[in-house]
């Protein structure tokens, strides 16, 4: 058993469909990040500084701080539909700044924390995107659930930025065949500042 399948097996025991009920988010379609959000109407905030200059596309609203940064190494997993590739779930592991381990990343798209248990559930900003050349694009996504008190429980908005590999196969398929494409990215997390409306 590889370690991408391995690391499927550990999600599994940490009960990532639990979680998505918990959280009262659903597959969004099983097409890897799911249906676009509306994003809270407001000024953007500062540039996350953390993470490096970003895209003013995925600038996060207004009343919003940041509250993690941390990296992804894993896989984006596609299926072939009708003898197309198509996006099905990203599976990777957060680590932080000295390289610990502290989340997994896994279909909804959901984050869940190993240290806490606190999860977060998001889906697509509408519009706020940033192409990469020979990666998965940069994302702004709005939080649709979470769970917990811990790191990912207040989370509003959540940034992929930083984006190296994960695109799609080329080329024909057979309609039920799986691929994965190994994938690195920064994960930032944007939780509403004291006061402020979600």
């Amino acid at each position: 058993m590889n370690r991408f399948k391995m690391l499927g097996v550990t999600l599994g025991l940490l009960g990532v469909a639990s979680v998505l009920a918990a959280c009262g988010a659903g597959d969004q379609g099983g097409a890897g990040y799911g249906a676009p959000q509306s994003a809270t109407v407001g000024a953007p905030s500062s540039v996350v500084k953390a993470a490096g200059q970003v895209a003013a596309a995925l600038a996060v609203p207004a009343g919003h701080t940041l509250t993690a940064t941390y990296d992804a190494t894993g896989v984006q997993v596609y299926t072939c539909l009708d003898s197309v590739w198509k996006p099905l779930e990203p599976a990777a592991t957060l680590t932080d700044k000295e390289g610990r381990t502290i989340g997994l990343h896994s279909r909804g798209p959901v984050w869940i924390s190993t240290l806490d248990g606190s999860a977060v559930a998001a889906a697509p900003v509408a519009g706020a995107s940033n192409a990469r050349p020979g990666a998965v694009p940069e994302l702004l996504l709005k939080s649709t659930a979470t769970r917990g008190e811990g790191v990912f429980g207040k989370v509003g908005y959540v940034q992929r930025l930083k984006t190296e590999g994960g695109v799609s196969p080329t080329g024909a398929c057979v309609t039920g065949a799986q691929q994965s494409v190994k994938y690195t990215a920064v994960y930032t997390f944007h939780s509403p500042a004291a006061g402020a409306a979600q």
